[in-house]
């Protein structure tokens, strides 16, 4: 029994076109899309009839970078497959990739059949995996090819965590050169973490214990430097290079330069550090704790480098990092002691509606905003043309957008699974009204209609930039 819906009236926006054009929707798919009030589009027949009228109709949002459940520091990420996905919806985006975590010790396999097993049933909208490897050995590499030829095909390294996530610059280069060989990607959270370490013991030392302190150790030079070599690792290797959560001037301007010498060099900022400031991180009574995070945030002035980045292309993708701590009971761990503050803000249910807003402030187009937000990590992370735009054959992810409703941002009303907004009190224009992740209804008019397991597990392909 075939089920159809139409979409009529709005302004469909992808990243490279924007038309008034009404969308048919037939068994989980984009049927076709026809210009509104011609005769093709009177055609469409549905039974579900969604009048979007004055609404933007756009892709469901893609977040390449969420950590649901993840341990870090004695405690696990506040939020679940089911309620993470569940925010992830109300806020337009209908495809996470959550990182699957490999331990010292344990294979790859392991680590992504226990992700398999905390998402599987219980996610709202559609997911899929990275793998963060942390024990570079002979096997691990064998094991890479296997994962790349089942879907699995990015993989996330350390310069950061000394003994937890970390490697060397050796087992940095032996995976780069067995991604350039399979053509997986690395991704890479550049941070000198060696010396960040001696900065926090001496900080430490000389009684420096506020949140504050965790940004000014974790230098913007230490971060550039790391991007440098990272860099330079992939170039000697022959592989291509995505570097994650990009919050310093310094570290935008080795990303530019790379890839003005041609480079298959990718860069990815997140909305925290596009809204967010070292302002908040000296909040004084521990609120400033609120907004730990790794790369820390930056004071206000690194916000304009990134802005650029996003325009010129020099950063491709904005992603949140969504890796939510209750601030009583999670963040407190820390209290007298900024290294013991579990590290991650929330964030997978703002990030499309803040990125609208930057819509409005004249930051960015609107087909830019569907371009970093939806395609570009569609075809990152090998989900292009399946989900990141509207067209024919393309799984029926589809936001009905009003950008004229205004809202403000709150604990009080966000559906993450977390006591604390780290955008409380900003004021927003736009709001996601209707999502449908493959056909079905996930929010219908601000109601939420969806149902964990819904979401199903998706291989990807390869990345689809390399040149």
């Amino acid at each position: 029994m075939s089920s159809r819906t139409v979409i009529r009236g709005g302004l469909v926006i992808t990243a490279s076109d924007e038309l008034h054009a009404d969308v048919l929707i037939e068994d989980g798919r984009i049927a076709a899309l026809a210009a509104t009030g011609t005769t093709a589009a009177e055609a469409f027949t549905a039974e579900r009839v969604i009048d979007a009228t004055g609404k933007y109709v756009i892709p469901g949002g893609v977040d390449g970078h969420t950590h649901m459940e993840m341990p870090f520091g004695g405690t696990y990420a506040s939020d679940t497959f089911e309620t993470g996905t569940r925010a992830a919806a109300w806020g337009g985006t209908t495809t996470i990739v959550d990182f699957a975590i490999q331990s010292v010790g344990h294979s790859l396999r392991e680590g992504l059949d226990a992700w398999h097993a905390k998402a599987e049933g219980n996610c709202a909208i559609d997911y899929g995996f990275h793998m963060i490897v942390s024990d570079v050995n002979q096997e691990t590499l064998k094991e890479m090819d296997l994962l790349v030829e089942e879907g699995v095909t990015s993989f996330k390294q350390f310069m950061a965590y000394p003994g937890v996530f970390y490697s060397d610059d050796g087992q940095i280069l032996r995976a780069m050169q067995r991604a350039a060989e399979n053509g997986g990607l690395i991704m890479m959270h550049a941070e000198n973490g060696i010396a960040i370490d001696v900065l926090v013991e001496q900080a430490l030392a000389r009684g420096e214990t506020d949140p504050r302190y965790h940004g000014e150790v974790r230098k913007a030079l230490l971060e550039a430097e790391a991007t440098h070599r990272a860099i330079r690792l992939a170039q000697v290797a022959g592989a291509p290079l995505y570097v994650v959560h990009v919050s310093a001037q310094e570290a935008v301007a080795e990303l530019t330069r790379a890839r003005d010498d041609g480079l298959n060099v990718f860069g990815e900022t997140c909305p925290q550090y596009l809204f967010l400031s070292t302002d908040n991180l000296a909040e004084p009574d521990f609120e400033g704790a609120k907004y730990v995070c790794s790369t820390p945030l930056r004071p206000r002035e690194h916000q304009a480098a990134l802005w650029k980045g996003l325009r010129t292309n020099d950063l491709q993708v904005v992603s949140t990092d969504h890796c939510p701590f209750c601030f009583t009971g999670q963040k407190e761990l820390g209290r007298g002691d900024f290294s013991k503050i579990p590290n991650g803000m929330p964030g997978v249910e703002n990030r499309m509606d803040l990125l609208h807003q930057a819509v409005v402030e004249g930051h960015i187009s609107r087909r830019r905003w569907i371009e970093i937000a939806c395609a570009t990590p569609a075809r990152m992370f090998g989900l292009y043309p399946k989900k990141g735009t509207l067209a024919p054959g393309a799984d029926a992810d589809v936001v009905v957008y009003d950008p004229h409703a205004e809202q403000v941002v709150s604990a009080e009303t966000h559906h993450m699974n977390v006591d604390y907004s780290a955008y409380e009190g900003k004021r927003v224009t736009g709001r996601v009204e209707t999502v449908l992740s493959r056909g079905e209804p996930v929010v219908t008019e601000r109601e939420y209609t969806g149902r964990k397991g819904h979401g199903v597990y998706t291989p990807r392909a390869t990345c689809q930039y390399l040149h």
